[in-house]
């Protein structure tokens, strides 16, 4: 899967629509960046060189569903599905079922190391595992973006290494375009671009 190519051209986002606080953006221009679940004050967000703006909330969610991953910090796994049935809903979403599906659960799952781990539920795993879990979620549907929300955040410092590790390996494996939101220096330090928000422009640090 080849990695997707994100744009944003003069993107503004505000919270307060009186203008009481400043904006979190202000009028940035940078490629690689966007979740395609809020919409900007101003501005276009480019995914492909197809705009966002272009499309109604339906659409947003089919590219959603189709194109992007998402890891979370609290690990989002649905407590009432296992493992597999956690892995098996992304695919049945974009309608892929069957072996084809139970197939790339599988691979997944072996990919981060918990291939045993399928009939089990979230609650019976570490949060390493989760998270791990998590992962696999988020790349199985083989998408172009994978965006990760301080993926580390709730992981002590070696598990958090490990878990960081497999996921950039597994993103540059497969040709994914990895964004992750981060305060965590150890994340920085695998980036190949480092942006950070600067009274609302995006400045790129070394990396």
């Amino acid at each position: 899967m080849a990695g997707v190519r994100v744009k944003l051209k003069r993107v503004s986002k505000s919270y307060q629509p009186d203008d009481a606080s400043p904006p979190v953006l202000d009028a940035v221009d940078v490629e690689n960046l966007i979740g395609a679940i809020d919409t900007p004050t101003s501005g276009e967000i480019y995914i492909d060189d197809a705009a966002l703006s272009a499309l109604d909330e339906t659409g947003r969610a089919l590219l959603r569903r189709r194109r992007i991953g998402f890891v979370f910090q609290i690990f989002n796994l649905i407590p009432t599905l296992t493992v597999a049935e956690n892995l098996l809903l992304p695919l049945e979403l974009n309608g892929i079922t069957g072996v084809a599906a139970t197939g790339r659960v599988g691979d997944c799952l072996a990919a981060v190391g918990l291939a045993d781990f399928g009939k089990r539920y979230p609650e019976e795993l570490s949060g390493g595992e989760q998270q791990r879990i998590a992962i696999a979620r988020a790349l199985v549907h083989e998408p172009g973006l994978v965006l990760a929300d301080e993926p580390t955040g709730n992981l002590d410092m070696e598990t958090a290494t490990m878990v960081l590790a497999l996921l950039d390996r597994l993103c540059r494996e497969s040709g994914t375009t990895l964004v992750m939101a981060t305060h965590s220096r150890e994340v920085i330090g695998l980036a190949d671009r480092v942006l950070a928000i600067r009274s609302g422009r995006l400045v790129e640090e070394p990396a």
